[in-house]
């Protein structure tokens, strides 16, 4: 017995059939292995803890269902022996019999204008399947080009964007020396001024490292009250009780 062609029929019989669940295939799948390893004969003895443990059926009650059905459907034909000590009996049907060559189809109509006429017509010959796949694939590889294409110059026009910006906004950029004045019209250190002159002279003077800075001084003073907030909380993490302190010259005799 071709098993290859057995197995395809019995696929070609489940495609169709929309009472069958996995579990059902994973029985007969198990079964199959037993068919398999007594050399294709009929009728097979199984055993119930092996074919449970071959096909990852857990339950007793959805075993039984699952190989009752199968008998009821035509997949098989099951004789339980009800002897703990035997084995029950089930007979495989052969399904390899049941497959016939599909006939390729073929508009006669554009084969016989093709022989009498060299001229292209309009009409189409029938397509395989395996065609069509490829043709869709092709075309869904097409579509993604076109949307990594899209993304590329969208990416390209921003950047563009961003780069015209920064060129019209060049101007209003400011000198070390007027962000030190500032800072100091601010009662604000000198270090601090450099600091945060090198901090965006190093990305572009952007804020958030996306969007072009417009007005550096407001950007300034925000810097000015966060490093005050910074500096307050230091000092309250800095401050630590003293309750445990103590003198070296403790007398540990005293009572508390």
């Amino acid at each position: 017995m071709n098993y290859i062609k057995h197995l395809t029929g019995f696929f070609d019989k489940v495609i169709n059939d929309h009472t069958l669940n996995p579990t059902h295939i994973s029985l007969y799948i198990a079964l199959f292995q037993f068919w398999n390893c007594n050399r294709f004969r009929n009728p097979i003895s199984i055993s119930r803890d092996e074919v449970m443990r071959i096909s990852k059926i857990s339950s007793k009650a959805t075993y039984h269902k699952c190989l009752k059905n199968l008998h009821a459907l035509g997949y098989l034909r099951y004789e339980p022996s009800y002897n703990p000590y035997k084995g029950s009996m089930v007979f495989m049907f052969n399904f390899s019999e049941n497959l016939k060559p599909k006939k390729k189809s073929f508009n006669k109509q554009v084969r016989d204008k093709q022989q009498t006429s060299n001229q292209p017509t309009s009409e189409q010959a029938e397509v395989s399947y395996i065609n069509n796949t490829n043709s869709t694939n092709s075309i869904n590889k097409i579509k993604e080009e076109e949307q990594s294409q899209n993304v590329r110059l969208e990416n390209k026009e921003e950047v563009s964007k961003q780069k015209k910006f920064r060129q019209k906004n060049k101007s209003k950029v400011p000198v070390l020396e007027e962000v030190i004045k500032y800072f100091q019209e601010q009662n604000f250190p000198k270090i601090e001024a450099n600091k945060f002159y090198n901090y965006f002279s190093s990305n572009g003077w952007l804020v958030g490292g996306k969007t072009p800075m417009k007005n550096w001084k407001a950007a300034a003073k925000n810097w000015i009250l966060n490093s005050e907030k910074y500096s307050k909380n230091n000092s309250k993490k800095s401050i630590q009780p003293q309750n445990l302190s103590t003198s070296t010259n403790k007398n540990y005799s005293e009572p508390l």
